[in-house]
């Protein structure tokens, strides 16, 4: 077990501090101080965040952390926070650690017995959910998708059935591709796509998949794409248990497999949807169907 007090002793500390996402407003009092503060800013591109730093002259060294010398510096924060230094981590955009390799280092420097400390801030992937008119509640962050096709479909495949609202990031020349995998593969679901939030030229498109695909030429920018969860319920409410099953193999899964998933949706012992698909127990299956 480890217990951090974080503000109450005396060793050093990497900061891990939320940047703008769009709008160079969009920063807390607290973060530019703690930028002004440290020893040294280790950022995940060095060319997006001298402009930051020039806007609020904040003129602390600048060094690079990204996924190709992690390994390097990141050893070099930790000698750092070891000679006595404290460190703040950046990102591009948004909160550090969310779809970056910042997790590498703040692991390491936690397991070494330093500070690790959170300057929180404005999120991409929060803010889109927000704003999305999905509901809100519970969601499943899962960020960037495979850039493969086949990795990509198997990756949807495995959280299709998923309740909560979904939430990914996805690039302007991957949208098409991602979408289509989506309505294969989730149906045409309630979707909100959110491109260069904060930004000027900030826009949120409300629909189902289907619509939303046909005005992509028309999208550009980064974009986060907030999907409603699964609603697998309204969809065998009026199913007998041997068309359950069978909308679960027809999807690909082996019959034992379907059959656990029916038990688990309908609430009652995996035995049961057994005999029933089976057909030993009609009186079973008279009673839950």
């Amino acid at each position: 077990m480890q217990r951090q007090k974080s503000f109450v002793n005396d060793k050093n500390t990497l900061y891990l501090v939320a940047t703008p996402i769009g709008n160079l407003s969009d920063i807390t009092y607290r973060a530019v101080e703690t930028l002004k503060s440290v020893d040294y800013i280790f950022a995940e591109d060095t060319r997006v965040s001298k402009t930051l730093l020039m806007h609020y002259d904040i003129k602390t060294p600048l060094d690079s952390y990204h996924e190709y010398n992690r390994e390097e510096k990141g050893n070099k924060i930790l000698e750092l926070l070891e000679s006595g230094n404290n460190i703040a981590l950046i990102s591009d955009a948004g909160m550090p650690i969310i779809s970056d390799p910042g997790y590498n280092v703040s692991k390491k420097a936690m397991d070494a017995g330093f500070n690790v400390v959170i300057i929180p801030g404005v999120s991409a992937s929060l803010s889109a959910l927000v704003v999305s008119g999905i509901n809100p509640h519970p969601f499943l962050f899962y960020g960037f998708l495979s850039n493969k096709m086949q990795a990509r479909r198997k990756e949807l495949e495995s959280i299709k059935d998923k309740k909560e609202t979904l939430i990914f990031y996805e690039t302007p020349h991957r949208i098409e591709e991602f979408l289509k995998d989506a309505l294969s593969i989730l149906g045409d679901r309630k979707i909100a796509l959110c491109r260069e939030l904060t930004k000027k030229f900030e826009e949120i498109v409300r629909g189902n998949i289907s619509e939303v695909i046909e005005i992509l030429p028309e999208i550009k920018g980064e974009m986060v794409i907030v999907i409603e969860g699964s609603n697998l319920e309204a969809d065998y409410t009026n199913l007998t248990v041997i068309e359950h099953v069978n909308l679960y193999i027809k999807e690909g899964k082996s019959t034992m497999d379907a059959i656990k998933l029916v038990a688990k949706d309908r609430n009652v012992k995996k035995q049961e949807i057994y005999d029933i698909y089976h057909g030993k127990e009609w009186l079973k299956w008279r009673s839950i169907i």
